[in-house]
């Protein structure tokens, strides 16, 4: 197997082997190898009997032992029955409690909580505690009153570990503690128990409260008393060293203006000297200065009609030699100018003098006939006017007449619906009132053309036909 291999190899190989042959033997009894945690006990059962291994480890052989842990850990649940609980007054009450069970750490109590519970859930095994629990919480609440109850929590608790303590060693348990949470009733019974106690410590604290206003009320008064006393003997007290006060400051205080008033009169005085000389001074002083201002203005003026004179001197040279001599030479340029433009003028003028001449009288003796034609065709509308004078006031008249007419139905043509009611009163009504009031305003309109024209209809017809007789005939040669 080996041939052909070095003796150091060989070694190699089978060391190798030998290594891997121990790993493999530790990883099995690592895995054949249980240990038990200070929270647990493990339960080995298989061939061999049952043993409990609690705070070591074990070997468990595959195929024909089997090991399980139980837990030896606190378990907390409540203890609250669904149905009321009766006292031994017969109240029923609801009591919520708390209770902490655990197993028991010797190994007679391990074998008979595993008998129990091994193989059961947690749920499973909280199940059955609570049933036990709850009976024996009932049991007990019957003993007692509700005042016991609700004022002595801690002997409910005391009684509950001694009756569970039995039937909790039979199972390999124990009951650490059972704490009552809250006891409640739905008549109100607990709510009333405390009235009596509640109504006695109220009134025991307002009579001490009373007690104490009016102890306070008396020294308060006593205290006000003496304080207004001392207040009136220091009031008057005051009002004396005021008045001592008040009479000393009027002394001094007249004295003060006497001196004021000898020292205000010796002062007045002094000032008044002292001013009048002042005012003397100034005035000498103000002579003076306006004797020096006069001087300087005089001065000041001479100075300014020399610069005014000098100013108007260089003025006048320099109109001399600026303005004037360039007026000068624009003068004689436009006297050139003009004298040229006269001379073009005037051969202009005789060049078309005779022709504007001969177009001028024939302008004018056309004109001349055009308004000698239109002076004959005015007296001859003149004379028609004069003679048809009467015929055109009846023909504007006569045909002024449908707008007259049509002016006065103007406003019907306006109405958008007309509303008829008829009451009946034979042709005067409906629809022949409103075509009877158009005939009379229509007959009213010769009236108005007579108002107008000053003349009857009839003379005016009549003088018509007169003028019509008179009207030259087609044919006839007008008048000249």
């Amino acid at each position: 197997m080996f041939e052909g291999l070095s003796h150091w190899a060989v070694i190699w190989i089978i060391a190798g082997l030998a290594v891997f042959v121990i790993l493999f033997l530790i990883s099995t009894m690592a895995r054949l190898y249980r240990k038990a945690g200070p929270h647990e006990a493990l339960i080995v059962y298989g061939m061999g009997g049952t043993r409990v291994v609690k705070g070591h480890g074990t070997v468990v052989l595959p195929m024909v032992q089997v090991c399980r842990g139980l837990s030896l850990e606190l378990m907390s649940f409540d203890v609250a029955p669904q149905q009321d609980l009766y006292t031994k007054q017969g109240v029923a009450v609801t009591v919520e409690a708390v209770a902490q069970i655990k197993v028991k750490s010797d190994e007679e109590s391990i074998r008979t909580a595993a008998e129990q519970f091994l193989t059961k859930t947690d749920q499973e095994r909280e199940g059955l505690i609570r049933l036990v629990m709850e009976g024996h919480l009932r049991g007990i609440i019957g003993q007692l009153t509700v005042e016991e109850i609700v004022k002595q929590p801690e002997m409910v608790s005391d009684r509950m570990r001694s009756t569970c303590a039995d039937d909790m060693n039979k199972m390999g348990l124990e009951v650490i503690s059972f704490t009552i949470k809250e006891v409640r009733d739905k008549n109100e019974y607990i709510t009333n128990m405390g009235r009596p106690d509640v109504a006695r410590i109220k009134r025991d604290a307002d009579v001490a409260a009373a007690e104490a206003d009016r102890d306070t009320a008396i020294k308060r008064a006593l205290a006000q008393r003496e304080s207004a006393v001392a207040r009136a003997q220091a009031d008057q007290e005051r009002v004396q060293a005021e008045t001592a006060s008040l009479a000393k400051q009027a002394e001094a205080q007249r004295d003060l203006e006497v001196k004021k008033a000898q020292y205000l009169e010796v002062t007045k005085r002094q000032q008044a000297q002292a001013d009048k000389a002042y005012d003397i001074q100034t005035n000498i002083m103000q002579q003076t200065v306006v004797a020096e201002q006069v001087k300087v203005q005089q001065v000041e003026k001479e100075q300014q009609v020399k610069v005014q004179e000098a100013e108007i001197n260089r003025r006048e040279k320099e109109l001399i030699a600026t303005v004037l001599k360039q007026a000068e030479i624009e003068r004689q340029r436009i006297e050139t100018l003009a004298e040229a433009e006269k001379s073009r003028l005037m051969a202009e003028a005789e060049g078309h003098a005779s022709s504007i001449r001969q177009q001028g009288e024939a302008e004018a003796e056309i004109i001349f006939k055009k308004g000698e034609a239109e002076a004959k065709a005015m007296n001859v509308k003149a004379e028609a006017f004069q003679e048809y004078n009467q015929a055109a006031v009846i023909d504007k008249l006569l045909t002024g007449l449908p707008e007259v007419v049509r002016a006065l139905a103007a406003p019907l043509a306006n109405v958008d619906k007309i509303t008829i009611v008829s009451t009946g009163n034979g042709d005067a009504a409906g629809l022949n009132k409103i075509t009877g009031d158009i005939t009379k305003m229509a007959a009213q309109v010769p009236t108005l053309f007579e108002t107008l024209s000053g003349m009857q209809i009839g003379d005016l017809l009549g003088k018509v036909r007169q003028i019509g007789d008179k009207a030259p005939k087609s044919g006839d040669s007008p008048k000249k």
